[in-house]
């Protein structure tokens, strides 16, 4: 079997920026065990696997080289570039079983809209003993939601300064670690480290900005922000935050095509 495959640059206009996603789109979902395989064989965050199941709706799954992931946002922008790039769409709708239905479309200017859920955390009055040990930094405010610990720092330079205790931060599976301050360049800069679920630091991460987006509106006041994930590689995401979605704006790049032998 011959399966085409796909690998974009997400949140970034430039190639080697941003976060990479393999993309590949298939009439039918692959077996589960071959779908891991393939996501640990490209050794990037995540590869997206997408099925249509009807006119402008496909069915989307994420894998790391770990496990399968509930929610992506990068590689869904992925996806959605390939779509839009290469199927002649301009508008989509993914279905994903643990956060519904995420609507995608083309807009000005190269960007892509993705509608994403709501995921504002709430405040952690006890701070784990584990996210303490694992960071350089103490922890003064600590929020949390579905996917991850969010840590609020004073300061910008905080976020790029702070070294992390891996073993640690494993402890506190399934959730992972944000680090998040506010920001002289952007609104807020954010970094993301999940070594039980994919890896040590996520360059770019979508979902984990339908949390952050939604706290720092709350703390500046304000619904559209600018957010830099500073990882390496870097990225940049626009976010609009409503009452029960979190629309992120993002660009791509195609960084290669090809087909994979199963």
């Amino acid at each position: 079997m011959q399966l085409k495959i796909y690998q974009v640059d997400a949140f970034t206009d430039k190639l080697f920026k941003g976060n990479s996603a393999a993309v590949i789109i298939h009439e039918e979902w692959l077996d589960e065990k071959l779908m891991q395989e393939i996501a640990i064989e490209n050794n990037l965050s995540e590869t997206a696997f997408a099925k249509k199941c009807e006119d402008l709706t496909y069915e989307i799954r994420w894998f790391s080289p770990i496990t399968e992931i509930d929610f992506c946002g990068h590689a869904t922008l992925a996806t959605a570039f390939i779509l839009f790039q290469n199927f002649g769409l301009k508008e989509v709708t993914f279905k994903a079983e643990a956060v519904g239905n995420l609507k995608v479309k083309q807009v000005e200017n190269d960007f892509i809209e993705m509608s994403f859920p709501n995921r504002k955390p709430q405040k952690v009055e006890t701070i784990p003993e584990e996210l303490k040990k694992g960071l350089s930094l103490e922890p003064i405010e600590v929020f949390v939601n579905q996917q991850t610990y969010f840590v609020v720092y004073p300061k910008e330079e905080d976020i790029y300064n702070i070294e992390v205790n891996l073993d640690e931060i494993k402890k506190l599976k399934p959730l992972d670690v944000t680090v998040t301050a506010v920001s002289k360049e952007y609104d807020f800069v954010s970094r993301y480290f999940w070594p039980a679920n994919g890896g040590v630091e996520d360059p770019v991460t979508g979902s984990m900005h339908t949390g952050v987006a939604p706290l720092w509106a709350e703390k500046l006041n304000k619904n559209e922000l600018l957010a830099y994930q500073a990882s390496q590689r870097g990225g940049i995401l626009k976010c609009i935050v409503k009452e029960d979605e979190v629309v992120i704006l993002g660009k791509a790049v195609l960084y290669l095509e090809g087909t994979i032998n199963i």
